[in-house]
């Protein structure tokens, strides 16, 4: 059985956008997350992961993010991940709005019914990598433990709370380094 590791996109793998609205929609916000490359791609070449990026994207073809844009940027991302030898089998993106509930949007799992009950997958040894709570709780919906890179203290703050502590049982690890994720990966 084939062991996955979902990845979220924005604050994992680039780095966040700024603020008001976090949305990513210009080549100057573009950058990737500190190490990604190298341990990612350790993690690709040495472990026995199957690659998933699972990622929220507010709005996505509205004024604040256009799909031309959105779409320019996202292929730039993984035909940069693809140069280095890093390649997601899938890539699930969901655009609503968190005030939608839709049972595609993170934490809800809708998006990846394909590799719910599926014999070939291995769930509970799966990890999903995010930088918010609600990748955890996406973790926890699969079945899988999360890996929580905690690397925004303003918005780590804001979900600081009854809900953290709920979620951390399904938290095998909290850094904010690629290489910290590789070796934890290969310890396992």
């Amino acid at each position: 059985m084939k062991k996955v590791l979902f990845i979220d996109r924005d604050g994992t793998i680039v780095k966040e956008a700024a603020p008001p609205d976090y949305i990513l929609n210009t080549y100057d916000e573009l950058e990737f997350y500190p190490e990604v490359f190298r341990y990612l791609g350790k993690i690709a070449r040495k472990l026995d992961y199957e690659l998933v990026m699972v990622t929220n994207q507010d709005g996505l073809g509205t004024d604040l993010l256009p799909n031309d844009i959105f779409w320019s940027i996202q292929n730039k991302i993984i035909t940069s991940f693809e140069n280095e030898g890093i390649v997601f089998s899938k890539v699930f993106i969901d655009d609503s709005f968190p005030h939608e509930n839709k049972p595609t949007r993170k934490p809800g799992i809708a998006m990846v019914t394909e590799y719910i009950n599926n014999p070939n997958y291995d769930l509970t040894h799966s990890f999903m990598i995010g930088d918010r709570l609600t990748d955890v709780e996406f973790a926890k919906n699969l079945g899988a433990k999360g890996i929580f890179i905690d690397n925004d203290e303003e918005l780590g703050a804001s979900e600081i709370s009854s809900k953290r502590e709920e979620l951390n049982p399904f938290i095998a690890l909290q850094t904010i380094s690629w290489k910290e994720i590789y070796k934890f990966l290969k310890e396992k």
